[in-house]
């Protein structure tokens, strides 16, 4: 009989800076995206942007989620009327280590603390790690005093549409973001 495995919710740190490029990598999904995104050396990239204050992927920004100790995920967002703040320390990263930075619509707004990106490792699929993560992110986040979590879900993935919508999140609307 197999035991329940533990999984743990913790603040990220800065060393977890690999774990949440992972993760955003996981959650975008695409690989000619990424690349266009952050050049060949994506998780490189990532990883750099996450190491950083005040940045979209910022570990300041993430949880990480462990099971039985092993890093198993994170989820990373940030209040949405920080984006174009935010924004200004990622793209300069992207600039230094691409030479450029991409045009990309606003994937969040004022009034929402957004949900940017969660990965979970594929070993660790299936045990209730990104429900944990998301349930974990939103309960802090209405602790902090937000009153709203948005997010955007590819239409061709109608697995985490339906994770969301038991989690409480409603669709409120449609936007093409990463050719999606």
């Amino acid at each position: 009989m197999e035991s329940k495995r533990e999984i743990k919710i913790r603040p990220a740190r800065s060393s977890d800076a690999v774990a949440i490029a992972r993760a955003v990598a996981i959650a975008i999904g695409d690989e000619e995206a990424l690349r266009a995104y952050c050049g060949d050396n994506y998780l490189d990239v990532l990883t750099e942007v996450a190491e950083q204050r005040a940045t979209q992927y910022s570990w300041q920004y993430a949880l990480i989620a462990e099971v039985d100790g092993v890093t198993a995920g994170a989820i990373v967002g940030y209040d949405g009327a920080k984006l174009a703040q935010l924004r200004e320390g990622t793209f300069a990263t992207l600039r230094k280590r691409t030479g450029r930075v991409p045009q990309i619509a606003d994937e969040t707004e004022d009034g929402e603390y957004y949900l940017d990106s969660v990965g979970v490792e594929p070993q660790f699929r299936g045990l209730g790690v990104g429900r944990a993560l998301i349930s974990a992110f939103c309960s802090k986040i209405f602790a902090e005093g937000y009153s709203r979590v948005g997010l955007i879900v590819d239409c061709n993935n109608p697995q985490a549409e339906k994770l969301y919508s038991s989690l409480g999140f409603k669709r409120v609307g449609t936007r093409v973001f990463f050719g999606h």
